[in-house]
């Protein structure tokens, strides 16, 4: 059974209370993940990351969508180790690798499943500053699902689909076949207290 988990996290703030891009200095409301070992979608609030940790680090592969350059180093600030070092998948690296360019989860979703995603990271910050968490962890699970089936296709048919300007269908051939990791990435890197 597989141990892959699709992540995605959810802010309280944005690059315009910080002052630009400055993923250091954001904070974390929310993560959602699934996870294919039991087939479960679930959340986890900023006080509850630690119950997370260990469960990425035990993962076969972590998988998100611009993980690598927003995600990781938002999370690296609460990890008391370094997330970077785990087997990861980063969607939009593999499709910048093809196309020469990056595009949104959304354009990839609604070109290659039919649908995208159901709001903005900036709404998932104003569910945050409202205190609507179930709204908040609506959103963020939406987001996962629809990483987790574009994930899948590309998995499946070793290609992704997006409309060019013109409005055109086209292809993006992916590889999200997994390297084969070696046994240091499985141990328990978290202190136990």
């Amino acid at each position: 059974m597989s141990k892959e988990v699709v992540f995605d996290i959810e802010t309280q703030n944005t690059f315009d209370d910080v002052g630009g891009y400055k993923p250091n200095l954001l904070k974390i409301s929310l993560i959602g993940v699934y996870f294919y070992e039991n087939d479960e979608y679930t959340a986890f609030l900023e006080d509850e990351l630690h119950k997370l940790w260990p469960r990425l680090e035990h993962a076969d592969r972590i998988i998100g969508y611009n993980s690598k350059h927003f995600d990781i180093p938002v999370m690296n600030q609460y990890y008391p180790g370094d997330l970077k070092v785990l087997p990861h998948l980063d969607i939009m690296e593999k499709v910048e690798q093809s196309l020469g360019h990056r595009l949104k989860l959304d354009v990839i979703a609604a070109s290659t499943l039919g649908y995208g995603k159901t709001g903005t990271g900036l709404q998932a910050v104003e569910y945050w500053k409202q205190g609507k968490i179930d709204e908040l962890r609506d959103y963020c699970l939406q987001d996962v699902k629809v990483t987790k089936e574009v994930y899948e296709y590309g998995l499946k048919h070793g290609a992704l689909a997006y409309e060019d300007y013109n409005g055109e269908r086209k292809g993006i051939k992916v590889d999200f076949s997994q390297e084969t990791a070696s046994d240091s990435a499985k141990i328990n890197l978290t202190m136990p207290f």
